[in-house]
């Protein structure tokens, strides 16, 4: 071993070496200039816990001091050129505009667009609950930000049952987009035809077991050739729609020729009795009368 060591020390010598400057290497590109290590996890909000509200984009996200835009958890309001936008942007104006308010985080810190997710209340007042109580906005939660689902939940469920505000009271019941003047128009599925309440897609998994009007947007639609079953799927593609309406083999015939094509992409409403399967909320459609196309 000496001996081995001895006549080959210039080689040993070379790759100990080699070793010494590549860990160096390594651990000098996981440092930043002030010698700490690198991250690469989410900005978080440094937003304080109490500030004053200076800006109100919508009725769901506002601006506060510093700068920080705080998105409104539990809650999704109308965007722009949508029915409810003006009402619950002026709303939320007269209850938070130029007042200190308290956020609240829950466990997510910053959605994707690195805005600050918090509840906001004046004093022990529960603004995102505030908005669903007067039929402005509607519930939206995801895990893990599950804090407040049961009040704002019911509070919702109670707004509807009471057509309470411009998302309830029937002044959003045509889905108007005046950017690009489009506006879909309801003959047969409509609350005061059917004296059933109307609600967004994403929200029908709150309402297991009632019989409801669904309107939404087809996203995504899938025809199982082995059970010739036809499924249209609300909002997103699968496996991340809220909504899913299907029609089984036994009663296809009743409907158009290839409906997986016919309803692709159109805004529809359907009726029946909210079921679950596999976590998912859907209505099963055995009638054509029970799906509509917005005009």
């Amino acid at each position: 071993m000496n001996k081995f060591l001895k006549e080959n020390k210039v080689f040993l010598a070379i790759i100990v070496g080699a070793l010494i400057v590549g860990a160096a290497l390594y651990f000098g590109l996981n440092k930043d200039e002030g010698g700490k290590e690198s991250s690469s996890s989410q900005v978080e909000c440094s937003a304080p816990s109490k500030v004053i509200v200076t800006k109100v984009i919508d009725g769901d996200t506002v601006v506060v001091e510093g700068g920080y835009h705080i998105r409104l958890l539990g809650i999704d309001a109308d965007e722009s050129s949508y029915p409810c936008y003006d009402v619950a942007k002026s709303r939320l104006e007269e209850l938070i505009l130029n007042k200190k308010v308290r956020l609240e985080k829950d466990v997510t810190d910053v959605d994707q667009y690195d805005r600050c997710l918090r509840y906001v209340f004046l004093d022990d007042q529960n603004i995102d609950l505030q908005l669903i109580n007067e039929g402005l906005v509607i519930a939206r939660f995801y895990p893990p930000d599950l804090k407040y689902q049961n009040e704002i939940t019911e509070a919702e469920k109670t707004a509807i049952d009471g057509k309470v505000g411009c998302k309830w009271s029937g002044a959003a019941a045509n889905s108007v987009n005046t950017e690009n003047k489009i506006v879909f128009q309801w003959e047969k599925l409509t609350s005061e035809l059917t004296s059933l309440n109307i609600i967004d897609a994403c929200q029908a998994g709150n309402y297991y077991g009632k019989e409801m009007i669904i309107e939404g947007k087809v996203a995504d639609t899938y025809h199982d050739s082995k059970s010739n079953t036809v499924f249209l799927n609300f909002e997103k593609a699968y496996p991340n729609h809220c909504f899913t309406s299907v029609i089984f083999s036994s009663d296809l015939y009743k409907f158009v020729q290839n409906p997986e094509d016919y309803y692709s992409g159109k805004t529809v409403r359907v009726k029946g009795q909210i079921k679950e399967y596999q976590g998912k909320p859907e209505i099963i459609l055995e009638e054509p009368s029970q799906i509509e196309i917005g005009e």
